[in-house]
């Protein structure tokens, strides 16, 4: 007799409902095999992207691990028994502290992990290991987006409206975001906006999303690489000089507007068409149907986040939106497209190196003695602020730096930035422990591997790019050898006489991580499994006693006075690379078949065989004035590194642009190239803006595969 259970898809933030029925058990080797169906949910619909079809595979993949595995003298890895494996890590840890200090272990997460352990790790970090050195993927995603919105608005979450509010716009403006291929089920709230002649996408590439446009569907601006704050300025000036405005919303519910007014004033049109590339005509064109008047909603992505600018390119969008007086109203709104499962839910419950359970910053004393009280401890035993994402990666194997790393479900020689650099980090450590279900790049280079329980395997939540609580369950049981992360910290903080409970039981963890965010600005106190479990929808903040928050800021923006913050913004005006030959600017991405690193999706055969390589996009005017044939191998270069893949000639890249997937890994992995440079407000990397030198190989370069 079989059982079907609901759950939701473990790749994107998207969280498509899907239900899963086993038809056969686990055995020596391999993962249960399943039966996979779309499952009615108002985010998808019972749609499902190729990623989410073939997810099942990744349950019973031939290269699943099945025990923990061990590093021995010669380089190669053997498996070992729990208790080795775990009892060698706690030594190592304990003594690595005791040599070196706390601050010299490490600790990287990922933005797929669930609420629940997300929640273990940060105080595992903290109180297990004493260190302040936590911080996770999600540092590459939302970052720029998040320290923007909680300096507008006083509170940070990607979407403050459910996803089907979209189904009645007008007017959508997608800045930086390709969902037609990251999130595919989400393109059908598009089709008001799309029928309607507004959809409007701005990507200096001719992507999946910017396609929809065609037919009189809206437009696609194609603005250079980098220039996106100009073009938000310029939009923002000529609303203004326009008199486009809200000034009703403006004075009611918003301060800094003069301050606004008069920054923006040299960025008047045909300025703006200058560093952006963009005609004066399609920048009027577009603001005036900003300010229509009918539903309209901004919505920014990585592609304008992912730069050392991003907080202020996404205040930008955030300025422009206030003016339009879009935000906390019925009808049109702002919110930012979350990428990683649970890249919003990660960082709220203590991932993120600044903040502990319940968004609360922990430099707050306020915070740190509420969440010590549900601890246990002291609340000086708690430590402060650590190092963000790319600055804990620099400091390893530095003097004063991390010495020891433990990774749970990230891979950062091919997800982080100057990955070349990242790599020999690795090497210098004195212990590399990764937790992973496949031996991803990391995991190679790892001490010890344990491996661990895959989505299908555990009881869960995760909170969508909505902000919505959402439950992941068991259908599956999990190979005999496999763990889940909860049992690793609660075994591991008993061998190092660690402070506070550790429960296995996901239920208890979500009870404490409710408590713990009480009275924050991200309050779950109202939420348990049992009201989860009814199907009931839960927006946070859901404190005790409410129905939760499906829609915020109606009433009022979580500062002190209720008031919105725009925030005048600067543009640096770079200049653009050398008009050399071969000097170009590289952005990177995603492609339908990937999901981040590929540690998951590059070991699916439908996914993987649809691109099995990295592709360097460019224009067909490019390449023929550096030599490039379609399929023809190329060197793309800089001071960082070098990446050696095949060309992909297109019409829909700008003629001074190429584009990589980070996709891949080795030679071919775009992050290579990348520069570890940070926003100085979010620490977020310079992803989207990379100068580079293609040069086309010639037949005995490449060699016999040429």
């Amino acid at each position: 007799m079989t059982e079907t259970t609901a759950t939701h898809c473990p790749y994107c933030a998207l969280q498509c409902a899907m239900a899963l029925t086993q038809t056969e058990a686990a055995t020596p080797g391999r993962g249960a095999r399943v039966a996979l169906a779309g499952r009615a949910f108002p985010t998808n619909r019972g749609g499902l992207c190729k990623k989410g079809w073939t997810a099942a595979e990744l349950i019973n993949s031939p290269d699943r691990i099945l025990e923990p595995m061990l590093r021995q003298p010669d380089g190669s890895f053997a498996p070992a028994a729990w208790d080795m494996a775990l009892n060698l890590i706690a030594e190592r840890l304990a003594g690595g502290r005791a040599e070196h200090g706390a601050d010299s272990v490490g600790v990287f997460g990922g933005g797929g992990l669930t609420n629940e352990k997300a929640y273990q790790l940060g105080k595992f970090a903290r109180l297990a290991l004493g260190t302040s050195r936590i911080d996770y993927n999600g540092r590459f995603c939302m970052s720029s987006a998040a320290a923007a919105g909680n300096r507008a608005f006083g509170l940070d979450r990607g979407l403050p409206f459910p996803v089907e509010d979209l189904d009645a716009a007008a007017t959508i403006l997608i800045l930086g975001s390709n969902p037609a291929q990251t999130m595919p089920p989400f393109i059908g709230h598009l089709d008001g906006a799309r029928a309607a002649g507004g959809l409007i996408v701005v990507d200096p590439r001719r992507t999946a999303t910017a396609r929809l446009t065609e037919n009189g569907a809206g437009s696609h601006v194609q603005p250079t690489p980098g220039s996106d704050l100009v073009l938000l300025l310029g939009l923002i000036n000529i609303v203004i000089a326009e008199k486009l405005v809200d000034q009703d919303y403006i004075d009611s519910r918003t301060i800094g507007f003069d301050e606004l007014r008069r920054s923006v004033g040299q960025w008047w049109p045909e300025r703006v068409q200058a560093q952006t590339g963009v005609p004066t005509q399609q920048l009027r064109d577009l603001a005036r149907r900003l300010a229509s008047g009918r539903g309209t909603y901004i919505l920014t992505g990585r592609g304008v986040e992912q730069h050392a600018d991003g907080t202020d390119t996404a205040t930008a969008a955030i300025n422009l939106s206030l003016i339009l007086g879009l935000v906390g109203t019925d009808h049109s709104g702002y919110g930012t497209l979350t990428g990683q499962g649970n890249g919003q839910g990660g960082r709220e419950h203590g991932q993120k190196c600044d903040q502990l359970p319940g968004y609360r910053k922990i430099t707050d004393p306020a915070a740190r003695a509420h969440v010590a009280g549900v601890w246990e401890v002291h609340p000086d035993s708690i430590p402060g602020a650590g190092l963000p994402a790319v600055e804990l990666l620099a400091s390893m194997g530095e003097s004063g730096g991390i010495r020891t790393l433990l990774v749970h479900g990230a891979n950062v020689v091919v997800s982080a930035p100057n990955a070349d650099r990242v790599r020999a980090g690795l090497a210098a450590l004195d212990f590399l422990v990764v937790c992973d279900f496949f031996f991803s790049e990391t995991a190679a280079l790892a001490d010890v591997v344990l491996p661990v329980t895959q989505w299908a395997e555990e009881d869960g939540t995760m909170t969508s790019l909505e902000g919505r609580v959402i439950r992941r369950r068991t259908a599956v049981a999990a190979p005999a050898g496999v763990r889940s992360e909860l049992w690793i910290f609660q075994e591991l903080a008993r061998r190092l006489d660690a402070p506070s409970r550790y429960s296995t039981d996901p239920a208890e963890v979500f009870d404490e991580l409710a408590r713990a965010s009480a009275g924050g600005p991200a309050d779950y106190s109202g939420l348990s499994y049992g009201l989860l479990d009814e199907g009931q929808a839960a927006y946070w903040p859901y404190p005790a006693g409410s129905t939760g928050t499906p829609r915020l800021f109606r009433d009022r923006f979580q500062h002190a006075d209720g008031r919105a913050r725009m925030f005048p913004v600067r543009a640096r005006v770079a200049d653009a690379p050398a008009q050399q030959r071969g000097i170009l600017t590289l952005i990177t991405g995603r492609l339908l078949e990937h999901y981040q690193s590929g540690a998951q999706t590059r070991r699916v055969p439908e996914l993987a065989l649809a691109r099995p390589e990295a592709r360097l996009q460019l224009h067909p005017a490019t390449a023929a004035q550096l030599g490039v044939a379609d399929g023809g191998w190329v060197d793309v270069t800089n001071s960082r590194g070098v990446v050696r893949c095949r060309a992909e000639v297109t019409l829909s890249i700008r003629h001074d642009t190429v584009f990589l997937p980070f996709h891949f890994p080795g030679e071919q992995s775009a992050n290579r190239l990348t520069d570890d440079v940070t926003d100085p407000v979010s620490g977020m990397p310079e992803f989207k803006r990379t100068t580079v030198r293609v040069r086309a190989l010639a037949g005995e370069e490449r060699g016999a595969d040429a």
